[in-house]
């Protein structure tokens, strides 16, 4: 796929970048170091989609310096790592890809250890630990890009905001399944926060922003990057529930074992009949759900239509960003690129 044509790149830039990291912590002692081949574990593949989007809204904006910007997007990629770190915890995740959650991997460690005290707490308070250290170096990445001054300072800009929106987005997601969800509108806000713009919009009007202060063309890449983040965030919940474990890297129906309050639940709350609205109060979010409650749970998002809304919201959301790129006049190169990245955001595989 051309438009992830810079995947390679972007490990490599990684990878150095951890190396670099390795002695420093390793100075302050053996055991810190270790944070960062846990780092480097967690970092290594993956479809670099906010590198990417990065990397094409620069390219879209008539950007053409290509080793600064491919810093640039890496930084988004230890952002990310960051955000997933952290959410595992709050979502009391213990896998993560298939494989063990940070959390979990500093469990193993106290417990390979023998260390003293609870082990939970260890592996919670070495992932929040790590987690931050992710976005600190993020932060060190883009400053260290080598783009000049000026366009540092815009896209700085527009990075820390990206932050605060993610945080804020994520107390949000947390806020909601604590107080057992709202309405379709609420949930729709926290993915717009929690994921659409960090995810897409974000990442391709900060590439736009290294490369040149046009507010018409950031309003362009919104128009397109923010209706794709939420098609991509809806298409995510529909994996949560109803994935492939060896797809999505996460056991069956994990969103619903956690309580997840996504788009696709709060419209099969709104729709349930008596009968389906008992099996939800029932069994959504309770911790132990075995497959078979969890094949109940599907059943009832597609009697109730959610399902089939959520798909129908992800073909609109397409359409309606899809509209926006080729009414748009970016380069022919980035258009093209941007259209294939759409269709790998949303067409995922359940």
């Amino acid at each position: 796929m051309e438009s992830l044509k810079i995947r390679p790149q972007i490990q490599e830039i990684i990878d150095e970048f951890l190396q670099e990291q390795k002695p420093i912590l390793d100075g302050v002692s053996p055991a810190a170091g270790q944070m960062v081949d846990f780092a480097k574990e967690f970092l290594s593949g993956g479809k670099r989609l906010r590198a990417a989007f990065c990397y094409w809204g620069y390219k879209a904006s008539g950007g053409s310096d290509e080793t600064e910007i491919l810093r640039a997007a890496s930084a988004l990629e230890f952002l990310q790592g960051c955000a997933l770190v952290h959410d595992d915890v709050m979502d009391a995740s213990d896998t993560r890809r298939g494989k063990p959650a940070i959390h979990k991997r500093f469990e193993n460690l106290h417990e390979t250890g023998s260390f003293a005290g609870n082990k939970e707490l260890f592996g919670v308070g070495g992932a929040v630990l790590l987690g931050d250290l992710m976005l600190s170096w993020a932060d060190q990445m883009l400053l260290t890009s080598g783009f000049e001054s000026a366009a540092l300072k815009r896209g700085k800009d527009l990075y820390d905001l990206m932050r605060t929106e993610l945080m804020a987005g994520q107390y949000l997601d947390l806020y909601n399944q604590a107080k057992r969800g709202g309405d379709v509108n609420e949930s729709f806000n926290v993915i717009r926060f929690k994921s659409a713009k960090y995810s897409i919009e974000r990442p391709l009007q900060l590439g736009g922003k290294l490369a040149v202060d046009d507010p018409l063309l950031n309003k362009t890449l919104s128009d397109f990057g923010l209706p794709l983040g939420e098609a991509f965030q809806l298409r995510d919940d529909l994996l949560g529930v109803f994935g492939d474990p060896e797809i999505t890297g996460k056991p069956a129906g994990d969103d619903l074992r956690e309580g997840k309050r996504t788009v696709l639940i709060e419209i099969a709350f709104e729709k349930a009949n008596p009968a389906h609205k008992k099996l939800l109060d029932d069994l959504f979010g309770k911790a132990t759900l075995s497959l078979s409650e969890v094949n109940a749970m599907r059943e009832v998002l597609e009697e109730t239509g959610a399902h089939n809304q959520v798909e129908s919201l992800i073909e609109q959301l397409f359409e309606r960003s899809n509209k926006a790129l080729f009414e748009s006049n970016v380069t022919s190169e980035a258009k093209n690129a941007l259209a294939e990245l759409a269709v790998a955001a949303t067409s995922r595989r359940l």
